[in-house]
């Protein structure tokens, strides 16, 4: 996450800026289909689906994400090592 992006609105204590905690909030919630996330990324959001997973991955790495939402950011941690698993 550049630090434009990072700073945009930042802080509720967490130390993670508007957009990562909004990332962090689409990933908690549950799509009804496909194309669900992806249509809300891009009107939520203003990103491009590209964009937003590289924002996401980036996010997964930052303690402060970790600290913020456990939950979530070991869930997708899990699901990232299992696709890098399945591509070895």
């Amino acid at each position: 996450m550049t630090t434009g992006e990072q700073d945009a609105a930042q802080d509720d204590g967490s130390g993670l800026g508007a957009l990562a905690r909004a990332l962090l909030a689409v990933e908690r919630r549950s799509w009804p289909g496909p194309g669900a996330k992806e249509r809300a990324v891009r009107e939520q959001l203003g990103l491009s689906p590209t964009r937003y997973y590289q924002l996401l991955n980036a996010l997964l790495d930052d303690p402060r994400a970790l600290a913020h939402d456990p939950v979530t950011v070991n869930r997708l941690r899990r699901v990232r090592a299992e696709r890098e698993r399945r591509r070895r």
